[in-house]
């Protein structure tokens, strides 16, 4: 299968021009208002900007720091504005507190690697545990924690990270610009990656989502609808096994649309292991930018659309938030808000029949993911 071949230059030719072409219809479509401040400063004294991004009673905010989205504003069925994504008032608290990665942008590796060890051109890589035996979205310090180099653009803004060779273990200089816009009620986020070594990438957001607004309860009746018709299965560490389970017939199968409680808490060793909802499903979107996703709150009204070109979309709700003071003092308790994380399979350069994350000089890694928000 193609989705099985490594990434080539030809093949993100064609999606960057696919996506150049999306992203003209929705610029041409609406303007966005884009304005910058100082969110604050860093324990070194670098000042952090944040961007806010406004359409109408749509606003989005994203910062430098860790290339986080902070805030998401979008209406209800009645026209009342909530902000839907969790995470901190302050920069001091993403920087001490965030180990939720609320909002983050992560990288080098999001999700996981068994071992903090894979191999790369017959030599082997160590990145540092930092969830248990294993590494966790790039280790202690991935791009969620990094300052990025922004600048504003039509709609949004652009942000850029220079990852060194030797970044938490991983080989190559990698470069990574990432683009937030803002139209017609819909975030895009397109990613760009180009190495001057062979290395493994595997990028993704890591928003909180919660439809009736950031610490209004639980997502328990959020219904959940998800185009894959398999699953990666974990192991007691949560590392994918893989192998490749179909969810027919199992506590998986959101093909039609389910509320996230109608079957969280059936007897299933996978649910156990997750303490909920933590797997990745293997997304039926063939490497093309289409709609993968949809979550619908019956209490607010409000619809989240997720389309991208990753074969992966990591479902996470929130098993481990455990008491996190966030915005406005709100407790975010556990499955107070749930994650759809589009991106590569955990933990592929240990498993060669997964989608390969490697990239080499003189390749360009495209991937773009679309948050898009409505209400029924």
């Amino acid at each position: 299968m193609e989705m099985m071949k490594k990434r080539t230059t030809t093949k993100r030719t064609l999606l960057c021009l696919t996506i150049t072409l999306l992203m003209g219809v929705m610029h041409a479509q609406a303007e966005t208002k884009v304005t910058k401040a100082e969110f604050g400063k860093m324990p070194d004294g670098t000042a952090i900007d944040i961007y806010t991004l406004a359409e109408g009673k749509y606003e989005v905010r994203v910062m430098a720091y860790g290339a986080i989205v902070a805030s998401i504003k979008t209406p209800d069925r009645n026209g009342k504005v909530a902000d839907v994504a969790l995470g901190f008032d302050t920069l001091n608290d993403y920087v001490k507190k965030n180990d939720p990665h609320f909002g983050g942008t992560i990288g080098r590796y999001a999700n996981r690697i068994a071992h903090g060890t894979f191999s790369l051109d017959g030599k082997t890589y160590h990145v540092p545990k930092n969830d248990g035996d294993n590494a966790l979205h790039g280790g202690p310090v991935g791009f969620d924690k990094a300052v990025w180099q922004a600048k504003q653009i039509r709609n949004g803004v652009e942000f850029t990270h220079l990852s060194p060779d030797g970044d938490q273990g991983f080989p190559g200089n990698l470069t990574v610009t990432l683009r937030y816009t803002l139209a017609n009620n819909a975030l895009l986020l397109e990613y760009t990656a180009t190495t001057d070594q062979d290395t493994v990438v595997n990028l993704t957001n890591h928003s909180y989502f919660n439809l009736k607004g950031e610490g209004d309860g639980d997502i328990l009746q959020h219904k959940v609808q998800i185009h894959a018709q398999e699953f990666t299965p974990v192991n007691a560490d949560l590392i994918p096994t893989g192998e490749l389970q179909p969810v027919r017939d199992t506590p998986f199968d959101f093909q039609i649309h389910h509320a996230v409680d109608q079957r969280i808490n059936e007897k299933s060793d996978q649910l156990k292991l997750g303490m909920g909802y933590d797997h990745n499903y293997v997304l039926d979107n063939g490497g093309k930018l289409t709609q993968v996703a949809e979550v619908y709150s019956p209490e607010s009204g409000r619809v989240l659309s997720v389309s991208t070109t990753e074969p992966g979309l990591q479902f996470y709700t929130g098993n481990h938030l455990d008491g996190v003071k966030g915005k406005g003092g709100h407790i975010y308790s556990m499955r107070d808000g749930l994650c759809l994380e589009a991106q590569h399979y955990p933990d592929s350069p240990n498993h060669p029949n997964f989608p390969s994350t490697e990239l080499k000089p003189g390749q360009h890694d495209h991937q773009t993911t679309i948050y898009k928000f409505s209400t029924r």
